[in-house]
């Protein structure tokens, strides 16, 4: 018999979930995912965060998130979304997935997911979170958003009625009825197809591909920006075959237009033993792909490489370069069209988007703790969370190290009383060494590296790492070989 998942904080309350079936009897089926999971009262669906409660459809983790996190849209594998711009990365509880090489499975599956991990947030908070810090776009995103419907819904709605531009970061696993859902209140959809075999997607994901390749149909006929990407898992999907079905999806299902990324793999989870995957390999995927006659083909997860700048498909310009995380715009309009002969780019911009505060030197006679962190390796990206325990507003600083040259100057957060702020520190030149964070002693701060981008990290930065820059910790521990051993 098998024995029934223990309840957690997080887990206790559900709300009324959308796409609800009744089937008689108190058996309910959800038609959020291509699942159709039939689920009988107490039971839960395949995501372990939608369940039969008296004969009604509920979501558990409605409102229930990782921490908010200020990001960059390239982050998202979002290039032609006015790039460089500041995001707010919402991420939930519970997945319709379970992929063996999942780098946020301590939050994607939910059995693993640990209660002081959980934040709690209404639509509300989320935009007025946004508003305050001058963001201009939500990221719905790390596990992904589709099993929580019903909250970006809600959330993206009223954001839109605020100004705010919706991204959708998904391995989009959806069936169409939600999708329809989504439409009107998403702008950007970040499509993460994991492979075009659906022997692959079968055994790899747990999932199949046709609805996702179908849902990517959907979203584009409905004139929504769409950028697609897959992970090149070493020795797996690396190939040229790979590039070549992704590219010819592309071409003729969606437009020669879509910028499509390539995206380089770390180890993680059930899938260890191996290494990351070699960038020739990426480089050969991404030549593939433009002799194929695509216009925008990118890398990810790299650094020092010309595969993540944007050239102009028609005369050949640089309109946009991009180190890591971070973009600089050198020769696109307002219009999205290149500058220099007026072809378009494909580019979206967002009007009124203004760059957050700076000083060029710490203020005298503030009462400060300086913490640093380099760079090293892999590792180029941190989450910073800062928490203002004071009952009077406060501010931090932050600032970029650099060698041989002179130092930035101090970027500045403004917090409330009582508020918790996560925000990314990405490596963003060459000759970046580091980062420095400044936070009054009536603050809280902890540091999280990062494992390449949309990798939410659950530990701190002192709780070390894995195989030097390879897997992040916590380690997977599989049930059986504990169990073995």
């Amino acid at each position: 018999m098998t024995q029934a998942p223990v309840t957690k904080k997080w887990q206790e309350v559900g709300y009324p979930a959308r796409l609800q079936e009744d089937l008689g009897d108190g058996v309910v089926r959800c038609h959020l995912s291509p699942r159709n999971c039939r689920i009988r009262p107490g039971q839960h669906g395949f995501c372990m965060v939608r369940a039969n409660r008296d004969g009604k459809l509920v979501s558990l983790n409605y409102g229930r998130s990782v921490h908010a996190t200020e990001e960059t849209i390239e982050t998202e594998a979002v290039f032609h979304y006015e790039p460089g711009a500041r995001i707010l990365s919402m991420g939930n509880i519970g997945c319709m997935l379970n992929c063996d090489y999942c780098h946020n499975w301590k939050t994607s599956q939910a059995r693993f997911v640990e209660d002081k991990d959980v934040f709690y947030y209404t639509p509300e908070e989320v935009v007025d979170i946004a508003e305050r810090h001058g963001i201009r776009v939500i990221s719905w995103t790390y596990n992904d958003p589709v099993v929580w419907h019903e909250f970006v819904v809600e959330t993206a709605r009223l954001a839109r009625e605020r100004g705010i531009v919706n991204l959708y970061k998904s391995a989009f696993f959806i069936s169409g009825e939600a999708i329809e859902e989504l439409i009107p209140v998403i702008d950007i959809f970040s499509i993460s197809i994991k492979s075009m075999d659906p022997k692959y997607y079968r055994k790899i994901t747990k999932g199949w591909i046709e609805p996702v390749l179908e849902g990517t149909e959907q979203v584009y006929r409905a004139g929504r920006h769409v950028e697609v990407s897959t992970l090149m898992v070493t020795d797996l999907s690396d190939d040229e075959k790979t590039a070549r079905a992704l590219a010819t999806f592309v071409g003729e299902k969606l437009g020669v237009e879509v910028p499509t990324h390539f995206v380089r793999f770390h180890p993680d989870y059930k899938m260890t033993d191996t290494i990351r995957t070699p960038i020739d390999r990426l480089e050969h995927a991404r030549r593939v792909a433009l002799g194929m006659g695509l216009q925008n083909v990118y890398l990810g997860n790299v650094y020092d490489t010309d595969a993540t700048n944007t050239y102009c498909h028609s005369c050949g310009d640089l309109l946009v370069t991009r180190y890591g995380l971070n973009a600089n715009v050198l020769g696109i309009g307002s219009d999205g069209h290149c500058q220099t002969c007026g072809a378009n780019a494909n580019m979206r911009r967002i009007e009124g988007i203004t760059a957050p505060p700076t000083v060029p030197a710490l203020p005298a006679g503030e009462d400060l703790d300086v913490a640093t962190f380099d760079w090293y390796g892999d590792v180029r990206a941190l989450h910073v969370q800062v928490r203002n325990d004071s009952n009077h507003p406060d501010r931090i600083y932050h600032r970029r190290n650099r060698s041989g040259s002179a130092d930035s100057g101090w970027g500045v957060i403004e917090l409330r009383p009582g508020e918790s702020y996560r925000f990314i520190a990405a490596k963003s030149t060459v000759d970046e060494v580091g980062v420095a964070v400044a936070v009054p002693r009536s603050c809280v701060s902890s540091l999280h590296q990062v494992f390449d981008r949309a990798h939410f990290p659950t530990l701190e930065a002192d709780a070390g790492t894995l195989n030097a820059d390879v897997s992040p910790l916590p380690l997977y521990v599989n049930p059986r070989a504990k169990e073995q051993a």
